[in-house]
């Protein structure tokens, strides 16, 4: 089976799938035209990515059989397309639920003690304890969890150690789960938003979330809230993101985005990133 790695991949994970007989194409940096063409030239049966898009030119560029996404979601890849040729998608849910629900209560901590901007200011010769003293701790705050999935659930006894509160909606969420994990269930995103200090969003993408979190629910979040995600860009209205953090304070740590590059290093032009009021990384681990 001859196999194209077109992004990033651990070595591991290539010498295992040579160990039982692959023959492993390994091209990281494969993008668009130029990944049509190495799909056209190598012919693989099964195409690896993470973050690359793949479109309808690349399926129908070889013999492809399976296109696997080495991470959670799938919304990078043109499903419809892989359907209408018979070739399969396969994605690896779960595999970095830690990583991300470490790097969201990182975002939770860096917005509450200002650490960019105290870093910020102490190279530039600043000395302000004054200002960045006011961290208002999360001891007995709130957080309010769209999405409990498997990294929503590992949210959840992270906050419990910071001795936080938890409220929570999923759509598959029951009284009895809900119990089960020792938060307050919801009925609905809003209902969160409402009820929450600090929101953190962990859904797939997918028809029925596309810019689930909208205008609505940030009408409904508290003023001076934080909010947090590291699901999908797409998942929230950016526009009524950035409305809510002029009109009503909050802050925002954000590690994906409306509009973002494909590839490992680009320019980033999202005028987000420049608001006073969001922290932005771009680690994307799923």
């Amino acid at each position: 089976m001859k196999i194209l790695i077109a992004d990033k991949f651990e070595e591991s994970g290539r010498i295992g799938l040579r160990t039982i007989g692959c023959e492993i194409s390994f091209q990281p940096d494969l993008k668009d035209d130029a990944l049509v063409e190495g799909i056209a030239k190598d012919q693989p049966d099964v195409l690896i990515v993470r973050g690359t898009k793949v479109t309808e030119p690349m399926l129908a560029a070889g013999p492809l059989k399976l296109v696997v996404r080495a991470g959670a979601g799938y919304n990078t890849i043109d499903v419809a397309a892989a359907s209408r040729r018979g070739i399969y998608v396969a994605n690896c849910p779960g595999k970095n639920s830690i990583a991300v629900a470490e790097l969201a209560f990182a975002l939770i901590l860096a917005l509450d003690r200002r650490v960019a901007d105290n870093v910020i200011a102490l190279r530039a010769g600043q000395w302000n304890k004054k200002e960045f003293s006011k961290a208002r701790g999360l001891f007995g705050r709130t957080l309010g969890l769209v999405g409990v999935g498997k990294i929503g659930q590992e949210m959840i006894p992270r906050a419990q150690a910071f001795g936080m509160n938890v409220v929570a909606w999923s759509r598959s969420l029951t009284p009895e789960k809900a119990e089960t994990l020792g938060v307050e269930r919801k009925e609905s995103p809003v209902d969160v938003a409402r009820a929450a200090d600090i929101v953190s969003v962990h859904v797939a993408l997918k028809p029925h979330t596309k810019q689930l979190i909208n205008s609505d629910f940030f009408g409904a979040m508290k003023e001076d809230a934080y909010f947090i995600n590291t699901s999908r860009g797409e998942v929230v209205d950016q526009s009524a993101l950035v409305k809510a953090i002029h009109a009503k304070g909050i802050r925002a740590g954000l590690d994906v985005f409306a509009t973002e590059p494909t590839s490992g290093v680009a320019e980033f032009t999202d005028s987000i990133a420049n608001e006073t009021n969001v922290y932005g990384t771009h680690w994307r681990f799923d």
